[in-house]
């Protein structure tokens, strides 16, 4: 839950008018938001999940600028990487102002995390000093992920890029440090 969380939060602090959501997946975001306030619209390609739209993030059939906010949690991995240009152009066309994207990351950590008289909690992921990135094999469902020697997260901030995105803000939660956030800005 504490990613169900960071996907709220992120989504909410945005204020869009109307915002949509790729991968409808349990539903349970989608039902918080709207008891939350927020006008949203649902996308996916799985008819069968009953999304307000049937289609692929690589061609949605949605109007340029529609939305104010494009969120995608845990989808573009599902993908091949090299289809993530196409998936990131079609968020870019259909978003008028942000979008926010979770993917896997699998790069190494240490977490420290110490409580201190005065000072309080410090909590910090420190990424390994000499990680031995090992490459990424499909396991069925992930096509890539973040961390695996053929995608450092350089490669991928770098596609988020080219397609048009500011990257105003990108993190992994403390408490679940298997999901990189990224919170983006259309220019």
């Amino acid at each position: 839950f504490i990613s169900y969380w960071h996907q709220a939060s992120e989504l909410i602090a945005l204020k869009p008018a109307k915002a949509l959501e790729i991968g409808v997946g349990s539903g349970f975001l989608s039902s918080y938001l709207r008891r939350r306030g927020v006008t949203l619209t649902t996308l996916d390609i799985d008819p069968g999940l009953k999304p307000d739209v049937t289609g692929s993030v690589l061609a949605m059939p949605l109007a340029d600028g529609a939305f104010d906010t494009v969120a995608c949690f845990e989808v573009l991995e599902h993908l091949p990487y090299e289809d993530l240009p196409r998936a990131l152009a079609e968020i870019w066309r259909v978003t008028s102002k942000s979008a926010v994207l979770s993917v896997p990351d699998h790069t190494p950590v240490y977490r420290f995390d110490i409580e201190l008289p005065r000072l309080g909690e410090i909590r910090r992921l420190i990424g390994h000093p000499f990680p031995r990135l090992q490459p990424h094999l499909f396991d069925g469902t992930h096509y890539w992920v973040i961390g695996k020697k053929q995608y450092p997260l350089a490669r991928v901030e770098a596609d988020i890029k080219a397609a048009g995105f500011l990257i105003r803000k990108t993190y992994r939660p403390f408490e679940f440090y298997g999901h990189r956030f990224f919170v983006l800005e259309k220019r």
